[in-house]
């Protein structure tokens, strides 16, 4: 008998189920409130995994020697040495594993879509589903936090280099992360007045509290980063006066915050918002908590939502917990197309949204006093797939109809921020407005100037971001030590 089948047969560790047992074992069900019930409130949706249920879902894992989990994930985590900690019991030592790489994981766990990364390799998914590493890595950052057993890495002696970050969202929060632990002085550059970038004014509350991303900032604080809020790079200070000031390196982490509208008839209609606006007044300015805070935002009772990503299904759940009585999806594609994830979607439909797929709005209509009351939409074909890889949506000639609304958001996209390009000579950008970057490196056109995230790729999911600010936080090492002399 080979040795590779004897490991299989008399497994090691604290995993000491065979491989056969383990794949027999369900996949844990993560305990989430009740459709009815959280319509009505802002309270996050999911629960998380109790200690049982994290532990047999960690028995799973097969512990596989090529660690395919591992390639897929962005961010460079160790999946099989984390889940090892929890079946030793050592949760906190857990978290602490995925922090090595990974400093956002109960962020992560929540809002990352790990079925298109790190759990679609699962060797167990090829016969069954996937190991829950989301809710496993979710489990352990709660269980840290709660259970006040967050300890500070340890970080370097300091280099005496200074890094300038602009921009607070995952991208910038990871690179400021990594570049802390090595001894070089990080200042964050945030233009809100809270840190977090578009996980504190993108993501609703009942999807990601702000509480844990404050926490995951506070974190960042005790271990040295500097915020500086309401700070606005390009207005208030350019690129160039930053290295003025004394910086040695900067990272552009400023996103994609510019909105895209579909520019057709009615569109400038009173109670036609884009995402960005409407997410931003729920969840940045608390909208959704009149007793406490004064932000107005049109509460409407129909409301519909163009587009068939994640913000739009976040757009559409807050417009249903704001009181709508109906709440539409419109989506010019088919479900199969829609780049929102399986779980966002399955929420949607158990809380009572409409999806009205294959359907395109080409008209806004007023009412005499110009509020938009309903939208004029046509069905649609699939043909040809386009440059995306997904086939190409094709109106069919009468099938015109109308969906009465009082509230429109449009959440098809968004443009990357303009303003730092349009500020610093020298800073090449695609025919989009992202900012052009070596792919391997991050670096931009200009010496010492780096850029990841939404600002370079357009709008990406939360762990890619942090996966191109792993790459830069690397590349900006080697720069700070090698070529920064002091």
């Amino acid at each position: 008998m080979s040795d590779a089948k004897k490991k299989k047969k008399k497994p090691e560790g604290p995993n000491k189920l065979k491989i056969k047992e383990r794949m027999k074992l369900p996949r844990q069900d993560m305990p989430a409130q009740n459709p009815s019930d959280r319509v009505k409130n802002f309270n996050e949706v999911p629960y998380g995994l109790n200690d049982e249920q994290a532990f047999q879902e960690a028995l799973r894992c097969l512990e596989c020697p090529n660690q395919p989990c591992v390639d897929g994930c962005p961010v460079e985590v160790d999946i099989p040495g984390f889940i090892r900690l929890i079946l030793e019991k050592d949760v906190a030592g857990a978290a602490r594993k995925i922090k090595e790489t990974n400093s956002l994981p109960a962020i992560c766990g929540r809002v990352c879509p790990q079925e298109e990364q790190c759990e679609i390799v699962c060797v167990i998914g090829k016969k069954g589903k996937p190991v829950a590493i989301g809710y496993l890595e979710r489990y352990v950052a709660d269980y840290e936090r709660e259970h006040k057993l967050v300890q500070l890495p340890k970080i370097a002696p300091p280099t005496g280099r200074k890094v300038a970050i602009v921009g607070s969202g995952p991208a910038g929060l990871t690179v400021a992360g990594d570049l802390i632990k090595l001894g070089h002085a990080v200042t964050i550059f945030e233009a809100l007045h809270k840190p977090g970038g578009v996980l504190v004014y993108g993501i609703p509350e009942f999807r990601l509290p702000k509480s844990i991303v404050q926490a995951e900032c506070d974190f960042m604080a005790d271990m040295g980063v500097e915020f500086q809020n309401s700070t606005v790079i390009g207005k208030m200070d350019t690129i160039d006066e930053l290295f003025e000031m004394g910086y040695d390196a900067i990272f552009i982490g400023t996103g994609a915050g510019l909105p895209r509208f579909m520019g057709i008839e009615g569109e400038n209609l009173i109670g036609i918002y884009s995402a960005n606006e409407y997410l931003t007044r729920s969840n940045l300015m608390r909208a959704f908590d009149p007793d406490e805070y004064d932000t107005p935002i049109i509460r409407g009772k129909n409301v519909a939502v163009l587009g068939g990503g994640n913000t739009a299904m976040d757009s559409v759940r807050t417009g249903l917990r704001l009181g709508a009585e109906n709440a539409h999806i419109v989506y010019r594609r088919s479900e199969i197309e829609m780049p929102a994830r399986i779980e966002e979607v399955h929420h949607a439909k158990e809380e009572g949204v409409q999806f009205h797929l294959l359907t395109n709005p080409i008209k806004f209509i007023g009412d005499d006093q110009n509020r938009v009351k309903a939208m004029e939409c046509l069905k649609m074909e699939l043909g040809e797939p386009d440059d995306s890889g997904r086939r190409r949506p094709v109106p069919i000639k009468g099938s015109n109809y109308i969906i009465k609304t009082d509230l429109v958001v449009v959440a098809i996209g968004n443009a990357s921020n303009p303003l730092i390009p349009q500020t610093t000579p020298g800073l090449d950008c695609n025919k989009w407005g992202n900012i052009i970057v070596n792919d391997e490196t991050m670096q931009t056109s200009r010496k010492g100037v780096y850029a990841g995230g939404d600002i370079v790729t357009g709008g990406a999911t939360v762990i890619l971001a942090a996966g191109a600010g792993k790459k830069a936080a690397r590349a900006m090492h080697k720069y700070l030590m090698e070529e920064v002399k002091r």
